[in-house]
């Protein structure tokens, strides 16, 4: 798949309109005009809206009406929403066609054939993943469910446990680079958006499917949409796998279990619009070694509910669109699997609550001010992370209490002021924030964006942004056997440096785009090998510069081959980075150090007969850093390995049918064990069947 930008130029069809004022970071104030492109590739677009007017002309002049019209799709990657032909920010964009051909059966999977994006993924069907963005951790990133930031404060090991599965989801946006004026604290590094599929009509739909290790999923989905102004979707999800792998005890420790339910709902007036939605996810999952080498039977179950109401007001120069918001996560982890005798169980409970509104006004046709401000309480309580609590709180279903905890506040002000100019655009703006953990006071945070359209073809741009990310509770509290955290942690800063140049025409697009990004107080587990202590200790180890490069091509197969229609698309997209690590020669990293520093990935799609699609997808990775692979008694010193480059091959087949759809998918076909993180090997060949009915 591929990183389509932009100024995308392929043919689009338009097959239902609708207004999904949650769509599309809706938090953002943006509103779709548009329910469903057509489109065949991970796409790169910005959509706030589209015209809809259509010329008479011949197919010529047809077909370069609809280049330009597909020109005004844009998701704003900015607190005032602007069109794609004046961004000069990247989201990449992961529409429902493709989430449908991938042969993914998480949304962490699918994340995997994005250049810019690190998957390390630790257990089955996305149980336990990391997603990291340009070299980042999964730390650094804000995660998003239409719109609503759902970050778990306590550890970003379980940001991407979401209550809706991969046939709800419409599309996945990507925001690559640091964002603190979109976002603020935690998007350091960038977003991923979650964007559930809309009220657009009232229908059932079930699926399910199954193959190795034991690997089943069942899923179910209503929608109701009336003629007026109400529309409801529920749907519910269980999942189940025993893993691909047995302790030396010879019990499974990599199988999961886990369901889901999801409901949104929707008012839509003629001036304004109400959207809520609700939903929990369950999960238990074993770790294997992840998190301690003292076991490798470790396993851990985790509950969150969401809910969130947002709404939008549609006419007038001022724009308003507020939210609140509750996330509740618990968390039980077992270093020994049912035995609480060897070593206590670790419980965790968080709340989250969030309130914000982002609004802009519209001076005139060439200035638009935008205004927002949230803030967002957290609170935690556990058994071991935190300060000591006043008083205790009881552990509900054990005879145990919360003696720990946490309380911290984060507000956000951030002032934006946009300029558009005939072929120039300039989008400038300023976010400070202030966290009631932190002892530094107020922290500002500026941002510019420029993008100067050459022609219809070539559009150029340029960007300087800053950003910070405040420590997890786990950085700053976890201390076990093996790890010594420090709750003296200072926030981590960025400030980065991005240019690119953008390159269109009919059935083929091109794009290449370099950053720079200049790391402060970076956190980490690491262990100083010089160092007579071999824990891992969190600590802000200093500076790092970072340098990468991105190149991505699309070609439309159909297009440029008209005589025949085997080939549909070929996509392929690279990523290159470096950073400078040689003042940290001797330090093993557990995450900051360790990042790819090769990344390239193809697809192509093929349409064998009639309604029979094949889809390949294609990988390779070569991670930088290193990691203990065991421990010498002699020199107490750790063994270590480097990670070793790996190529993947995914594959799905296909049958589309009006009112049901057959597929047959493949993961890692050629089976090489390869290692994401440590000495865990992912599974080898992994085969599975499904199918899904549409009423």
């Amino acid at each position: 798949m591929n990183k389509v930008r932009f100024n995308k130029r392929s043919t689009i069809v338009f097959k239902r309109f609708s207004n999904k004022g949650y769509s599309l970071f809706a938090a953002l104030g943006r509103e779709v005009l548009i329910g469903i492109l057509s489109v065949s590739t991970l796409s790169h677009a910005k959509a706030e809206g589209i015209s809809t007017r259509m010329e008479k002309a011949d197919a010529d002049s047809t077909l370069l009406h609809q280049e330009h019209e597909l020109d005004e799709v844009s998701i704003t990657a900015s607190r005032a929403p602007l069109g794609s032909t004046r961004q000069a920010r990247m989201v990449t964009v992961l529409s429902q066609k493709e989430i449908a051909a991938a042969p993914a059966q998480s949304i962490n999977d699918l994340l995997k054939y994005i250049a810019g994006v690190d998957v390390r993924q630790r257990g089955p069907v996305g149980a336990q993943t990391d997603i990291g963005i340009r070299g980042g951790n999964y730390e650094q990133i804000t995660i998003l469910l239409n719109g609503v930031n759902i970050n778990d404060p306590q550890t970003g090991h379980n940001a991407f446990d979401f209550p809706c599965s991969l046939s709800d989801i419409q599309r996945i946006e990507v925001l690559e680079g640091p964002a603190a004026r979109v976002y603020g604290t935690s998007s350091m590094l960038g977003a991923v958006n979650i964007i559930t599929r809309g009220y657009d009509n009232t229908g059932l739909q079930a699926g399910v499917e199954g193959g190795s290790y034991g690997y089943l999923s069942a899923t179910a989905r209503a929608k109701y949409a009336d003629r007026h102004r109400w529309s409801h979707s529920l749907s519910g999800t269980y999942t189940r796998s025993d893993g691909y792998s047995r302790s030396q005890k010879g019990h499974l420790n990599m199988d999961y279990n886990g369901g889901k339910a999801f409901y949104q709902g929707r008012y839509d007036h003629a001036d304004f619009n109400i959207r809520w939605q609700a939903g929990i996810s369950t999960r238990s999952f074993g770790s294997n070694t992840f998190y301690s080498s003292y076991s490798d039977e470790q396993y851990e179950r985790t509950t969150k509910t969401y809910a969130a109401l947002q709404g939008s007001n549609k006419h007038g120069r001022l724009h308003l669109r507020p939210q609140l918001y509750w996330n509740h996560y618990t968390d039980r982890f077992e270093l020994f699997h049912d035995n609480p005798d060897a070593y206590p169980f670790n419980y965790h409970r968080t709340n989250v609550f969030g309130a914000g509104i982002n609004s802009w006004y519209d001076w005139s046709s060439q200035h638009r001010t935008a205004l927002s401000a949230e803030i967002r309480e957290e609170d935690l309580v556990s058994g071991n992370l935190g300060e000591p609590l006043d008083h205790p709180k009881p552990i509900h279903g054990t005879e145990r209490a919360y003696t720990h905890g946490i309380n911290r506040t984060n507000i956000q002000l951030t002032l934006e002021h946009n300029i558009l100019l005939k072929a120039f655009t300039i989008s400038m703006g300023l976010t400070a924030v202030k966290n009631s953990w932190s002892d530094a006071g107020t922290r500002f945070y500026p941002g510019i964006d420029a993008s100067y359209r050459l022609s219809e073809r070539w559009k150029v741009y340029a960007s300087y942004n800053a950003s910070l990310r405040m420590p997890s509770v786990t950085e700053l509290y976890y201390n076990s056997k093996g790890y010594n955290a420090n709750k003296h942690l200072r926030p981590e800063e960025l400030a980065a440096v991005e240019i690119g140049i953008v390159h269109g025409a009919p059935g083929i697009r091109t794009q290449v785009n370099a950053f720079f990004n200049h790391y402060r107080n970076l956190i980490d587990w690491i262990i100083n090998e010089k160092a007579v202590s071999q824990e891992l200790t969190t600590t802000n180890f200093g500076q790092i510069n970072a340098v990468g490069l991105q190149a991505d091509v699309r070609l439309d197969l159909s297009r440029r081959l008209p005589s025949q229609r085997f080939l549909k698309s070929l996509n392929m997209a690279y990523t290159y980075l470096n950073q400078d690590q040689k003042r940290y020669e001797g330090i093993t990293s557990q995450y900051v150090l360790e990042y790819l520093r090769h990344k390239f990935v193809a697809n192509l799609q093929t349409q064998v007969w009639r309604a029979l699609g094949l889809n390949f997808n294609y990988r390779f990775q070569k991670r930088n850093g290193q990691y203990a692979i065991d421990f010498d008694e002699t020199t107490r010193k750790n063994i270590l390995n480097r990670y070793s480059p790996y190529s993947v091959l995914d594959a799905k087949l296909t049958w589309t049918a009006p009112r049901y759809t057959l597929y047959l998918e493949a993961n890692n076909l050629t089976g090489h064990r390869y290692a994401d993180f440590g000495r865990l090997k992912q599974p080898g060949r992994w085969i599975m069947a499904g199918m899904s009915i549409h009423l």
